[in-house]
């Protein structure tokens, strides 16, 4: 079985280091063999969470779009940033609002995180490799019911620790980077195997 995994970052800046530690992930995941889809959310623009414009307008219809697309893939791998020692803004709102989708397009009571398996990177230019921020993130999406794996990718110093292949260029790193991808994926097809009829 070739799991479905989605991959993202929680920034949109260019030549964000949780942009290209996502693209490494994405290479890992791809070599180990997963079907895997990188989307961008600078595709997916939302307001500001507000639910005074929830109860005026609905939930927007990026956040439908983003939650139906993790519901179609078995997994989710994110890539953070720290911003002031913890989630950046743009991964928090776009997590409360996909976590406002009740329901699927056939009117099916629907949570996207709720049982999903998702696995965490973080990067930042410090030391601590935005670890404060993955931390976070990790409680956010279990408060969400996301069943988030241990194996982690935490990435300091991420102004350096890229080739201009976008690889990293410590093999500490890459172990990391395959850990992770390499659980992921097996508790993907585990999770599969589970929901078969």
């Amino acid at each position: 079985m070739t799991p479905r995994i989605l991959v993202f970052a929680g920034s949109t800046r260019t030549g964000a280091y949780s942009g290209k530690t996502a693209d490494a992930a994405m290479k890992e995941l791809a070599l180990q063999g997963a079907d895997v889809t990188r989307i961008s959310l600078a595709d997916y623009p939302l307001p500001i969470m507000n639910q005074d414009l929830e109860r005026e307008k609905g939930v927007p219809e990026n956040a439908v779009k983003l939650a139906y697309m993790i519901g179609a893939h078995v997994a989710v791998l994110i890539a953070t940033p720290e911003y002031n020692g913890s989630i950046p803004p743009l991964l928090k709102n776009t997590i409360d609002w996909v976590s406002r989708v009740k329901a699927d397009a056939r009117g099916q009571p629907f949570r996207a995180f709720n049982g999903r398996l998702i696995a965490l990177c973080s990067s930042s230019d410090g030391m601590y490799a935005g670890i404060r921020a993955i931390n976070h993130l990790r409680a956010v999406l279990v408060q969400c019911q996301a069943e988030v794996i241990s194996a982690q990718c935490s990435v300091p110093r991420a102004g350096d620790a890229f080739d201009e292949n976008g690889d990293f260029r410590e093999e500490r790193l890459r172990k990391a980077m395959s850990k992770v991808c390499r659980s992921l994926i097996e508790h993907a097809r585990l999770f599969s195997t589970r929901i078969e009829p």
